[in-house]
């Protein structure tokens, strides 16, 4: 099968893949919500049925919580092994009353479909399924395929993470293949070779073992909510450099020449800040916006709880308060030493009176990936060949723990390959995915196990 016999064959189905699409998105597979498991399910069914269609044979693998999704072509002996991964859970949508559209009727506005799933990870994941079956239908390839889909990522992939560690040799490949994220810029695509790691954790701060009237006991008693407040604000300086004792120890720092490839992309920051509504940005003092977001670690505040939350007003000296906060972090920073000297740090601060109990939730490390691997040539080609362009290579801000871990595991090679943007409200709000790069997305996957067949054919040569 040629490479334009396959184009074809992708524009003529264009619009079944765009309905078969916006289906699954309909399917509200909210997995941090347990009133949303059936959902999931629901879910998970659908994409098995969809791999079944191609003729494989897939796999519903029941877990404490979510089923995986697993299905592979035939073994070829002595050839690479691909595994495409992704995910097909999705964020909560609240609020509810800041969508435009209901969240789980897609809906097209302006060459994107707005929808819960649309870029994570619903459409970036069709891309490789639909693309698979342009490539199978009329040829063999001479490597395998394997897809791995989960539905607990946005919940920390606690399933899939046993999964991978008791079912190595069923899972191993040569590369791992992500559509997870984001591309440089509209029409700019990019071969993202880092991800920072996570960790996330909630402090409880408990004071009077009920809430007390202001007035009866203010100022005679420590309230938890202004202790909280001065807690974390001795997380992070004006700077916004954190503060955590021996917190930078293990950062690389960034080499030249990465400070030169990030300054010379073509970012026009007034744009950029413009888009999320904001007039200049903020972050650690002497590095630019982009190496704040890719390459450094962070400190981020993501919810804070604590007395009354009503209408009007009630003077009430509240007995509890919580914070939920994240740092992100690069590679070579160890989270078990953070979560150490964390928890001592913050004790230090906790004032007489106050009792602190600190969660650490769930984490991962930073992951970097080489670029002089043959699948990353290959991925350039594609990304090139479809967009008409060479792609940039760029690092990712945000997190996706499972891949370190797996990567880490399987001992394979990473090509993470974005297609959304930044600005498709990822997690928030009107989420959206164009359905231009939907369709490139479906080119350029195609393209790719063209270009490791390719590789293949003239190893054996």
């Amino acid at each position: 099968m040629s490479a334009e016999s396959i184009t074809k064959y992708i524009d003529d189905n264009a619009q079944r893949f765009e309905s078969e699409y916006f289906d699954w998105l309909r399917i509200p597979s909210i997995s941090t919500d347990p009133a949303y498991a059936d959902d999931v399910k629901k879910a998970a069914e659908w994409i098995a049925d969809r791999l079944a269609q191609m003729g494989l044979k897939p796999e519903m693998i029941e877990t404490k919580r979510h089923p995986l999704v697993y299905a592979e072509t035939p073994a070829v002996k002595g050839a690479p092994i691909i595994l495409v991964y992704g995910h097909f859970d999705v964020q909560p949508v609240d609020p509810l009353d800041l969508w435009t559209t209901p969240p789980f009727e897609p809906a097209v506005r302006h060459g994107s479909v707005f929808a819960r799933g649309a870029t994570d990870d619903k459409g970036q994941l069709l891309t490789h399924v639909f693309a698979a079956e342009a490539v199978l239908k009329e040829t063999t390839l001479p490597y395998q395929i394997k897809f791995l889909f989960e539905g607990e990522e946005e919940d920390g992939s606690e399933s899939l993470t046993e999964y991978v560690k008791k079912h190595k040799d069923k899972l191993a490949c040569d590369c791992l293949v992500v559509s997870d994220g984001s591309m440089f810029g509209p029409g700019q695509p990019a071969v993202t070779y880092g991800l920072r790691g996570l960790m996330c954790f909630e402090l409880t701060l408990t004071g009077p073992g009920r809430d007390l009237h202001s007035g009866v006991f203010g100022g005679a008693v420590y309230n938890p909510a202004i202790a909280l407040s001065q807690m974390m604000n001795r997380m992070i300086d004006e700077n916004g450099h954190i503060q955590v004792p021996d917190f930078y120890k293990d950062v690389v720092p960034l080499s030249e020449r990465e400070r030169k490839q990030f300054a010379d992309l073509p970012l026009d920051e007034e744009e950029f800040f413009g888009k999320i509504g904001l007039k200049k940005g903020f972050g650690e003092k002497g590095f630019t916006s982009i190496e704040r977001r890719w390459a450094r670690p962070t400190f981020d505040i993501n919810g804070l709880t604590s007395g009354y939350q009503g209408e009007g007003s009630k003077t009430v000296l509240p007995s509890k308060a919580s914070a939920k906060f994240t740092f992100r972090l690069v590679p070579k920073q160890d989270p078990a030493k953070i979560v150490k000297s964390l928890e001592a740090y913050l004790h230090s601060l906790c004032p007489p009176g106050i009792t602190m109990q600190l969660d650490y939730q769930h984490g991962a490390n930073g992951l970097l990936v080489s670029l002089d691997s043959v699948f990353v040539e290959a991925a350039t080609k594609a990304l090139e060949e479809t967009f008409g362009c060479p792609p940039f290579y760029t690092r990712e801000g945000g997190s996706i723990p499972i891949i370190t871990l797996m990567s880490d595991v399987l001992e394979a090679d990473v090509l993470l390959l974005g297609l959304g943007l930044d600005d498709d409200n990822t997690h928030a709000p009107n989420e959206k995915f164009s359905l231009d790069s939907f369709h490139k997305g479906i080119k350029t996957s195609a393209r790719l196990l063209q270009e490791i067949a390719r590789y293949q054919k003239m190893r054996k040569a």
